[in-house]
């Protein structure tokens, strides 16, 4: 039967449970799996494929994630209001899908790279898609996220409390499991060489899976519609709230005169209106807001792991042993410590500090969470400057550089024109019976994505061709060099060829980020030991800090989190009227846009020259609203909303007979004033009609 707790299939339940809720938790899954794995290699799609410098894909990533938080109010009152809760997450999920299409279409370098170089000929053209695609998916996962909880919520009768709870708890476990396997996965996808013409970092596979999950996750829901309860729209609280503020701003601003005494809040010039048990739920709320004004930079670094910490990343060395680490990845940190943390806190830490007989209330908690942010980024500063001083010193675009290379062993002169030191010039050697120029072009930057950037220099005689996989240096003549060829991390096997066919196996172990030339001298020789005469020349010397020295750094801001955001909503919702809590679900959500609105200021606006000058600056940042926040919530009086909910429960007779009078007399005074102007546009009519006849 429907409803028991005996596991059995009843008219709609299993296990006691609605059938229809095992639908929102799959389709739960699917959606965050497709948008964490989307974003987890978003700021390195913008770097890598749309070639913009670190500090605009930045500003467009923020823009992005702002958008996905300030849209959840818009999906609210749509769904509250318009259409209901099942008819808004399946029509903004068919937006949400056409949105992951969009991406992985975008990402797909073929359809504009008609001269099969690799690079897309039409960047505009991806650009435009991109925007596109994120538009669509800020609207559509921004839109379902208040609705989706709630209408598994509406899918249990009142006696099922026990069930709720437990429902509530899959539905966010499904939650960090989707955003954990995303991150994991959808890294590996773009670390994939894929392609048409040309082999590339195959984004349109990362961003192509989380769009089939997508398409997934809609399905799903859709099956599931004849099982679930629908409600009805009723009216959304959000927008009660807004008019009821709204009118008290305006009748105060009406009553400004001396003459109007001054009443105990602001709000009290709602009580011409609106119920006293509304203003004083619109009170309570305002005052959890105003708590709320200093949490966006909280936010602000908080998401910048997915933005500046990737960055940082390229820049460090992800050899774990057996397991080499992308970039991106290093983002599932943060999931993996989420499940470490919240029960060592509530279990553990929490309990040891009651035990203490210390007041470790819920706003002291948040100061302590946003301190730990702060301290993070203090961590990322001395990790970046410990980069900064392996990173290469690439000249300026009005200073050359130079680079001779001996091939006989015997001392030479250089004797260099004034135009020789340029990036692209003939480098002349003379000695001894020996003059030859060699021209070529090195590298000005460091290697994209952790490759390896390789070059062959032939001093042998005669043509080699040289193969690493399937990537080819074509055929180098010689006293020439070959061009630079990206090889990914790992012992790399060269496969040296000359015309005749003879060929020679030479092993380089590469890391990350290195730039090397092979030198092939004049004494090569094929044969059993041909490699002990090729010469590795570092251009660029490989990453050499570990990607292991982020853990500490995630490591805080995740402990922040737990202290913080967990910590923040439960005092929230207990700081909240029971009808209003997705009003201050709506503002928590702000709180997040505005952070991520702050990151792009600041990444804009910014002249600091060093990356680590930027951390510090959102730490020290941090750090002052840390301070203003703690002394907010040192005046902050905590509230028992039940209680003061009971006492405007039975509004007094007296006070209800007065408002009826208060309307009816209104209502009597527009209507005669009505009367009036009919009698008198009447007599006006009989005026004008006499005057015609005349």
């Amino acid at each position: 039967m429907a409803g028991e707790s005996v596991c059995g299939l009843g008219d709609a339940t299993v296990c006691g449970y609605p059938i229809s809720i095992f639908f929102i938790v799959v389709n739960e899954f699917c959606e965050r799996f497709s948008y964490y794995g989307m974003r987890a290699v978003l700021v390195l799609y913008f770097k890598y494929f749309l070639r913009w410098d670190d500090d605009f894909a930045t500003t467009i990533y923020h823009t992005f994630v702002a958008l996905c938080y300030l849209t959840p109010i818009l999906g609210a009152i749509v769904a509250d209001s318009w259409l209901g809760k099942f008819k808004t997450i399946v029509y903004l999920s068919i937006v949400y899908t056409l949105g992951q299409i969009v991406m992985a279409i975008s990402a797909i370098h073929d359809i504009t790279d008609s001269n099969k170089d690799g690079i897309p000929d039409n960047m505009t053209f991806h650009v435009a898609l991109s925007m596109v695609g994120l538009i669509l998916i800020a609207l559509g996962t921004g839109g379902i996220k208040p609705c989706v909880a709630a209408f598994g919520g509406d899918q249990f009768e009142d006696h099922q409390e026990k069930q709720r709870s437990t429902f509530f708890s899959i539905f966010y476990l499904s939650i960090n499991a989707g955003s954990l396997l995303s991150t994991v996965i959808t890294p590996i996808l773009r670390a994939q060489e894929c392609g048409i013409h040309t082999q590339q970092k195959c984004y349109p596979l990362a961003f192509g899976v989380p769009a089939a999950l997508m398409v997934v996750a809609l399905i799903v829901f859709i099956v599931g519609s004849g099982m679930y309860n629908k409600t009805a729209p009723q009216g959304n609280i959000i927008v009660q709230v807004c008019k009821c503020i709204g009118f008290a701003i305006k009748n105060r601003f009406r009553h400004r005169a001396r003459e109007h005494p001054c009443r105990t809040h602001w709000m009290d010039w709602a009580e011409e209106k609106y119920d006293k048990l509304l203003i004083a739920q619109v009170k309570m709320v305002l005052k959890v807001l105003f708590l709320y004004i200093p949490l966006p930079m909280f936010w602000a670094l908080f998401d910048q792991q997915g933005s500046r910490w990737t960055l940082q990343a390229t820049t460090m060395d992800g050899d774990f042993g057996a397991l080499i680490i992308q970039p991106d990845q290093m983002q599932t940190v943060n999931p993996i410590l989420i499940l470490v943390l919240v029960p060592i806190m509530d279990s553990l830490v929490y309990p040891l500090i009651s035990k203490c007989k210390l007041n470790f209330s819920p706003l002291k908690r948040m100061t302590v969470g946003m301190f730990l942010a702060a301290l993070a980024f203090i961590a990322a500063a001395l990790v970046q400057i410990q980069i900064d001083q392996t990173l290469p010193k690439f000249p300026s675009s009005t200073v050359g550089q130079a680079k001779f290379i001996n091939m006989v062993n015997r001392t030479l002169n250089i004797n260099a024109g004034p135009n020789s030191f340029t990036l692209e010039s003939y480098k002349r050697c003379e000695g001894s019976n020996v003059s030859f120029y060699l021209q070529f072009r090195d590298i000005k930057s460091k290697p994209e994505q952790g490759t390896n950037a390789i070059r062959f220099l032939n001093g042998f005689g005669s043509v080699l061709n040289a193969t690493v996989g399937t990537l080819e240096f074509g055929n180098t003549i010689t006293n020439n060099m070959s061009e630079y060829v990206s090889v990914p991390q790992g012992n790399a096997q060269f496969h040296i060829r000359d015309n005749r066919g003879q060929e020679c196996v030479y092993t380089q172990k590469l890391g990350f980020g290195s730039s090397y030339t092979l030198i092939i001298p004049p004494t090569f020789a094929f044969g059993p030991n041909c490699e002990n005469s090729i010469q590795p020349v570092v251009d660029i010397k490989p990453n050499t800090i570990h990607m292991a020295w982020q853990i500490p750094q995630y490591f805080l801001i995740t402990a922040g989190e737990v202290v913080f955001s967990v910590t923040g909503l439960e005092f929230s919702y207990s700081q909240a009227p029971s009808n209003m809590k997705s009003v201050l679900q709506a503002g928590w959500l702000l709180t997040v846009a505005v952070g991520n609105i702050i990151v792009l200021i600041v990444a804009e606006a910014a002249t600091l020259p060093d990356q680590w000058a930027e951390y510090i600056l959102f730490a020290s940042l941090l750090i002052l609203v840390c301070i203003i926040f703690a002394v907010m919530a040192y005046f902050y009086t905590y509230l028992d909303p039940a209680k003061i909910e009971a006492e405007f429960a039975h509004e007094e007779p007296e006070d209800k007979e007065k408002r009826k009078s208060l309307e009816m007399a209104k209502k009597d005074s527009v209507e005669h004033h009505k009367e009036d102007r009919r009698s008198s546009d009447s007599s006006s009519d009989e005026e004008e009609t006499k005057q015609t006849k005349i």
